[in-house]
């Protein structure tokens, strides 16, 4: 008996988060796009979209003669595109993630989250295939936001830094990375480059804490990694602070280097920032690599 109700609790402890996960990213999506049904845009498919005057450049198999027999122009008659297109999401899970500079504000991992599920909402909406690395191919449908949900859900791993897995994405698809990339930058290097090579379009959303931004310590102060496995004692923190600016200028040219040589886009999103802003963001990159 003690052993069912401590399985039924341990069971109740891992899904609360999931309720409230989903109806924040549910709620944040609908406050950027209320009522969003989908991107619609002429292409491939069944279903009609709209009438437009014939050009020139149009042949004549394409003119709708019944619609254009009640004017004095010739129409053609479009459908809607249907081709659902891929989104791969990686969300950095590594401890350096969990951190918060205040206790007022959510972490690092806990806003790249909220924006990874969210984005999943409106694309989702939008007929779009979406999937996470590692382990969850894209579907579509609003049955993926379960496991989308569960699988973001999970506190963060082991490790320090993290780094995106070694998976191949659906080529001519996009991606969407959300990490402080704060990891050695190598790993990311060689998944972009993986990645553009087969014609993914994507983009890199930097998730940062105000404090990593404005490096206040003073005096005597103890630096120690998320996981613990680093650790730097010093008694004047301020001598510290121009070095670090400069190995954050250093790391957001990199990262700005790897956009440029792949045709990537970058973000640098602060903790205190709106989330809404981001996911906007997101979402007109993501609508603007679509016909790629």
């Amino acid at each position: 008996m003690n052993e069912t109700v401590h399985l039924r609790s341990a069971a109740e402890a891992l899904a609360a988060p999931l309720p409230a996960l989903l109806a924040q990213a549910e709620h944040l999506a609908a406050t950027v796009l209320p009522g969003a049904h989908g991107r619609r845009r002429a292409g491939l498919g069944d279903e009609f979209w709209q009438y437009r005057q014939a050009g020139p450049s149009d042949m004549g198999a394409r003119i709708d003669w019944r619609r254009s027999g009640r004017a004095d122009v010739h129409f053609i008659r479009e459908t809607e595109w249907q081709a659902a297109q891929a989104v791969t999401l990686w969300v950095d899970d590594s401890q350096a993630m969990a951190f918060s500079g205040h206790k007022t504000r959510g972490s690092k991992g806990s806003r790249a989250r909220l924006l990874a599920l969210a984005l999943s909402v409106l694309l989702l909406k939008a007929g779009e295939r979406v999937g996470l690395m590692p382990g969850l191919p894209p579907r579509a449908g609003r049955a993926q936001l379960d496991p989308l949900t569960q699988m973001l859900s999970q506190p963060e791993g082991a490790g320090d830094y993290g780094t995106p897995p070694p998976a191949l994405m659906p080529a001519h698809s996009r991606a969407v990375f959300l990490s402080d990339f704060f990891a050695p930058p190598e790993g990311l290097r060689e998944a972009v480059g993986r990645a553009a090579d087969r014609g993914v379009s994507g983009a890199l959303v930097q998730v940062l804490d105000p404090s990593e931004e404005e490096f206040p310590y003073q005096g005597r102060s103890i630096f120690e990694s998320m996981a613990g496995a680093l650790r730097h004692e010093t008694l004047r923190a301020n001598d510290l602070q121009a070095r670090y600016r400069d190995r954050l200028a250093e790391r957001r040219d990199m990262l700005a280097g790897l956009a440029r040589a792949t045709g990537w886009q970058v973000l640098h999103h602060h903790t205190d920032q709106p989330p809404a802003t981001a996911l906007m963001w997101l979402w007109q990159v993501l609508d603007a690599g679509r016909g790629r």
